[in-house]
């Protein structure tokens, strides 16, 4: 009997070792969050954080709005979790609509509260589609804003990382090399934008590892929960989504719960890949969202300890 190679292929995944059987937990995770807008969403928050907090995050980071549209939320969140609860911190940070001394006098209230991990983007201007214009007295990239950060306190400062290129990058090697700049400023590490292609990742971690880039590139997991603001999202940052992808979510608008478990199982499958290819750090874009985030994270190994738990967290 002649087989053919769809039928080799499926033969051999029917002899696989279970994907996820016996992780060693050896994996490290970060998440990330958005100011709330409401007493409601201020809640879920929070109550995400504590559901998230015991499985000892390296840090939680928090999102900074369009021109600085969130920065007194952004600043509240972030100096309540270093204030109220056992993890590290840290605040997005944008050059948009802000001159020197205004970013400088948002980084050391910062620095006052505790906060010592940045990160610095150059952000997406407050109307979508305007093209990015420096402000007349501030940073014109995000590698500059790290050399200024530097200067003000000795931040820990991730940067961004776009694995399927920028979409206002002229080539991938001109992305490459603004994130070698950004690096060479002083970031400690790049967390990538969200991407659905394993093979990607690793062709755009290799590419940096040739262009001289040697910091810590975190791979940024987006676990689908609205599939329409995903693919605005996507639109936005460059991200591909894969038709199969597309294909599997079709049907699924009135069923929630089902979405949930194909989400889940699809961003699993990312992070079992890239731990394969070597990963052991994953930052999850939660959009303040746990259950999704803990169900991988468990596939993965990591199980909540007692240390890692929160302070009394008060909604």
């Amino acid at each position: 009997m002649t087989f053919s190679l769809s039928q080799m292929e499926e033969a051999r995944r029917a002899l696989d070792v279970p994907l996820f059987a016996d992780l060693s937990g050896d994996a490290q995770v970060s998440f990330e969050f958005f100011p709330p807008k409401s007493e409601k969403m201020e809640q879920q928050l929070w109550s995400s954080i504590e559901t998230l907090a015991p499985l000892g995050p390296r840090f939680v980071s928090v999102t900074y709005g369009a021109g600085g549209s969130t920065r007194e939320r952004t600043h509240a969140t972030v100096a309540r979790i270093a204030k109220e609860t056992g993890l590290s911190a840290a605040a997005h940070l944008t050059c948009v609509g802000a001159s020197k001394d205004e970013i400088a006098e948002v980084a050391d209230a910062y620095w006052q509260a505790g906060v010592r991990h940045i990160v610095a983007l150059r952000g997406d201007p407050p109307e979508e589609g305007q093209a990015f214009v420096p402000h007349p007295h501030g940073y014109s990239s995000a590698a500059d804003l790290v050399t200024g950060l530097k200067a003000l306190h000795p931040f820990d400062i991730s940067v961004a990382a776009y694995p399927e290129t920028h979409p206002e990058a002229s080539t991938s090697q001109s992305d490459l090399d603004n994130l070698k700049r950004k690096i060479d400023a002083g970031a400690s590490r790049a967390i990538s934008q969200f991407f659905f292609s394993a093979d990607a990742y690793f062709r755009f971690r290799d590419a940096a590892a040739a262009a001289g880039i040697d910091a810590e590139i975190v791979p940024g997991i987006l676990p689908v929960s609205n599939v329409s603001q995903t693919r605005k999202f996507a639109a936005m940052c460059g991200a591909a989504i894969p038709p199969w992808m597309d294909r599997l979510f079709e049907g699924l608008d009135d069923h929630p719960a089902t979405r949930q478990l194909v989400s889940a199982t699809i961003a699993a499958e990312l992070c079992r890949k890239l731990y394969a290819g070597g990963e052991r750090h994953f930052h999850f874009y939660t959009l303040n969202r746990a259950e999704l985030s803990y169900a991988i994270c468990h596939l993965l190994g990591l199980r909540p300890t007692v240390a890692a738990k929160p302070k009394e967290l008060v909604a």
